[in-house]
């Protein structure tokens, strides 16, 4: 049963760096990569269920304190991470300016444990605080949301113009770590101590990239994101159905991906349709296949896709060659993604461009395609941000603005993982009612 919410903004601050950014800081140039990332926000937020409050009983009344170390040591972090306090100047560059972030507080109607206990996206986006389509020049914001009980949940969105989700990942842990005390010693006065992790540009320079919309595949409309949750023991049985003897067996990843992919082909295929060509697509970090391996914690866009062309799947009883199958040509994509791809992208970036533009084209123009969207963030540092009151009960991402969109995220117990799925409305009706993934569906909230 879905929770009526309430809640009430109580302040609105804008936070700045706690020192000047030097002058020879003061322009990010955004990379190629940057530029032809999505015109979002990506948002995450981080639930602290324990009563983080010295007097549960006085509630709302505490969050003083709380606020106040999370405002001096996000203060402190932005002088090192200079270009979340600047001002996006025209898809271009970062002006470094110090114009600082900004930061409201809120007030929520109801118990933090009974919200997360049945979550729904939709109602995830009041917890941030930007609209994730409406993209400003801001590139970073902050809302802290405080439940009845005691009980907080950091909503925080990043520019995907200038960030990829582990860069995010990334700072909010540096930002929790400065807040609890243990992360300072890290760092020295000089904002250049980081500065090796902002090289994004100097590795992908930048590029004309006129007659690429940004904006490509955003909407609101007729869309509906819900949150599927499969056990570990579910995942590890669709890992062995989908295996074969002569290779290892499928990922988490593949298997998951693998199985929501048939019970979407298999639910919304028009049997009397005309013939689909189907686009699988995966998002790819690129750090590790990169020549020498940037350090998980460069700062930037370094990420990737593969796009893996997959025939229609016309029969329930051929679901599971086909999941194998699925797994095998999605692997083959994937091992394409190596330094010498990378290298194709450095040099030959106006050839990536035009196939991100005739890519477009052929989904959203001339409708050739139907493009499914795989990203996942398990075994990234999700659960990590201890800001001094332990680490996150649950983290969470909301509803998103894509169609054909799925996002996997670890279960905080290992093994399971969340998937946010967001299709058009009338296709997750269908989507939901497929008896086969209702039996290996946890919980499904919307």
């Amino acid at each position: 049963m879905m929770m009526k919410f309430e809640m009430e903004v109580i302040s609105k601050e804008i936070i700045k760096p706690l020192s000047p950014t030097p002058q020879h800081f003061r322009r990010y140039q955004l990379s190629f990569l940057d530029q032809v990332s999505p015109l979002v926000y990506n948002p995450l937020v981080l639930f602290y269920a324990h009563n983080i409050c010295t007097n549960p009983k006085k509630g709302f009344s505490d969050i003083t304190t709380i606020s106040g170390i999370l405002k001096r040591s996000l203060s402190y972090v932005l002088t090192h991470y200079y270009p979340l306090a600047g001002r996006l100047i025209d898809n271009t560059f970062v002006d470094c300016n110090d114009e600082g972030v900004p930061y409201s507080e809120t007030r929520v109607k109801g118990q933090l444990l009974d919200f997360i206990q049945n979550p729904n996206p939709s109602e995830l986006n009041y917890l941030i605080p930007f609209q994730l389509d409406k993209v400003t020049e801001i590139t970073f914001g902050v809302q802290v949301n405080v439940f009845e009980c005691g009980g907080i949940a950091i909503g925080a969105c990043l520019s995907h113009q200038i960030s990829d989700a582990l860069s995010f990942f990334t700072f909010l842990n540096c930002w929790a770590s400065v807040a609890s005390g243990s992360g300072q010693a890290e760092f020295t006065s000089d904002p250049s101590f980081l500065s090796d992790r902002f090289v994004s540009a100097n590795l992908f320079p930048p590029r004309n990239t006129s007659g690429f919309d940004t904006r490509s595949g955003i909407t609101n409309d007729n869309i509906i994101s819900k949150r599927f949750v499969f056990n570990a023991s579910v995942i590890e049985a669709l890992r062995t159905k989908y295996s074969q003897n002569d290779e290892k067996l499928p990922s988490r990843v593949e298997a998951l991906s693998a199985f929501i992919w048939s019970r979407y082909v298999l639910g919304t295929q028009d049997p009397q349709g005309q013939q689909k060509t189907y686009a699988v697509v995966h998002a790819v970090n690129l750090r590790p296949r990169m020549e020498p391996p940037l350090p998980p914690d460069s700062f930037g866009n370094y990420y990737r896709f593969t796009m893996t062309l997959i025939p229609t799947l016309e029969d329930e009883e051929e679901e599971r060659n086909y999941g194998v199958l699925f797994v095998k040509q999605v692997r083959e994509q994937m091992k394409k993604i190596d330094k010498d791809y990378v290298r194709r992208i450095q040099e030959g970036a106006n050839e990536h461009l035009d196939f991100l533009k005739d890519s477009s084209y052929r989904v959203l123009v001339k409708r050739e395609m139907i493009s499914f969207n795989f990203t996942s963030l398990c075994r990234f540092p999700l659960y990590d941000a201890d800001f001094g009151w332990g680490k996150p009960t649950w983290v969470s991402s909301t509803a998103l603005t894509f169609k054909n969109l799925v996002v996997f995220i670890d279960n905080k117990n290992g093994g399971g993982i969340e998937a946010y799925i967001s299709l058009t409305v009338e296709d997750m009706a269908k989507f939901e009612a497929d008896k086969e993934l209702l039996a290996c569906v946890n919980k499904s909230d919307g």
